[in-house]
C-alpha cells in the first residue's frame, strides 16, 4: 500500500473539489486497507488513553459530506477501539425549540469535548452557512433581530457567520480543543449509487427519504457554497481536509492516519509521573498487596 501524504488532503489557498479526485485507494485491496486501519485504531485508541491521564486538551472532529458520503460508517469504523468513555458522537439534526431560543452556536458549545476526550460532530455549526444558505428561509426561524424576511439576509450576513465561526474556532482552540474537519469529497454518480442501495436493499430502506432527491437537485448549489466555507474558515488550528470519499475504507484510512499523524506531533501529551513519594513507595505496596488475603 503506497504512503499517505496527509498534506495532500488539507485544504489550502482556495478549494477547487473539480480538481480534487473523489476516488482514491492506494492500489490496495479491500482487506489491506481493513487491516491498515486496524492498526491505526488501535494505536489512536491508545493515544486517548494517553490524552485522557494528561488532561489539558479535548479533541474535536467535524464531519461534513453531502448524503450518503459515509459519516455514520466512517465514526463506526475509526472509534472502534475507543474507550467508550473517551469519545462523544453528537449528531446535529434541526435546531430544538430549546436550541432555537438561542444563538446558532449554543448547542455546539454544550457538546464540546471534555479535557481527555473526544467529541465527534457528525454534521456541525457548519450546517448554518450551508443548509441555511441552500435554504435561507430557515434563518428566519432563528428570530435574530433585523431579520424579518429572507430578502434582508444579504453578503454581508453570510461573511458575518464566517467570521463569527471563525471566532468559535480560535477561541476553543486557544482553550485546549484540538480541532480537525473534514468534508467528504463524494462524486454525484457515487451518490446515486448509494441513494438506489438503499432502494434495492430492504434492509437498507430505513435510510431512504424522498427529501434526499430533493437536495440531490441542489448539488452544485451545495458545492458552491462547500469550496467558500471550507476556504474561509480553513485555519492553521482549525483545518479542514479534503477526503475522497467514493472508496469508504479507503476515506477511513485517511482520517484515522491524518489523526494520528497530527495528533502525535503534540509531545507534551503524555501520561503524568507518579508523585515522587508515592513511587518512592511502590515496591511496600506490591509487597502489601502481594501478602493480603482475603
Amino acid at each position: 500500500m503506497k504512503n499517505i501524504d496527509i498534506d495532500s488532503f488539507r485544504a489550502q489557498n482556495g478549494v477547487k473539489f473539480d480538481k480534487k479526485p473523489t476516488l482514491e485507494d492506494f492500489g490496495a485491496s479491500d482487506k489491506e486497507l481493513e487491516k491498515t486501519l486496524k492498526d491505526i485504531r488501535k494505536d489512536l485508541g491508545d493515544f486517548q488513553d494517553t490524552l485522557y491521564a494528561h488532561g489539558k486538551y479535548g479533541v474535536l472532529v467535524c464531519l461534513q459530506g453531502m448524503d450518503t458520503s459515509g459519516k455514520d460508517s466512517l465514526i463506526r469504523e475509526v472509534f472502534k477501539d475507543f474507550n467508550v468513555r473517551g469519545v462523544v458522537v453528537h449528531s446535529f439534526k434541526v435546531p430544538t425549540p430549546l436550541e432555537l431560543k438561542h444563538d446558532y452556536l449554543w448547542r455546539h458549545y454544550l457538546a464540546l469535548p471534555e479535557r481527555g476526550k473526544f467529541s465527534v460532530f457528525n454534521r456541525t455549526h457548519y450546517e448554518n452557512v450551508l443548509v441555511t444558505r441552500v435554504h435561507p428561509e430557515y434563518i428566519l426561524g432563528e428570530d435574530i433581530p433585523g431579520i424579518n424576511s429572507v430578502s434582508d439576509i444579504d453578503d454581508a450576513f453570510w461573511e458575518k457567520r464566517f467570521e463569527q465561526i471563525n471566532n468559535f474556532e480560535k477561541h476553543i482552540a486557544e482553550n485546549g480543543t484540538l480541532i480537525f474537519k473534514f468534508y467528504l469529497h463524494l462524486s454525484k454518480e457515487e451518490q446515486r449509487q448509494r441513494l438506489l442501495r438503499r432502494i434495492r436493499l430492504k434492509r437498507k430502506n430505513w435510510k431512504f427519504s424522498p427529501s434526499d432527491l430533493k437536495e440531490r437537485k441542489l448539488w452544485d448549489q451545495y458545492q458552491e457554497y462547500y469550496e467558500e466555507a471550507i476556504e474561509k474558515t480553513s485555519k492553521e488550528h482549525a483545518p479542514w481536509y479534503v477526503i475522497p470519499a467514493d472508496n469508504k475504507k479507503a476515506a477511513r484510512v485517511i482520517v484515522a492516519t491524518i489523526l494520528l499523524e497530527a495528533l502525535k506531533k503534540y509531545k507534551d501529551i503524555e501520561e503524568p509521573e507518579l508523585d515522587e513519594e508515592i513511587k518512592a513507595n511502590l515496591e511496600n505496596f506490591k509487597q502489601e498487596l502481594e501478602k493480603a488475603t482475603e
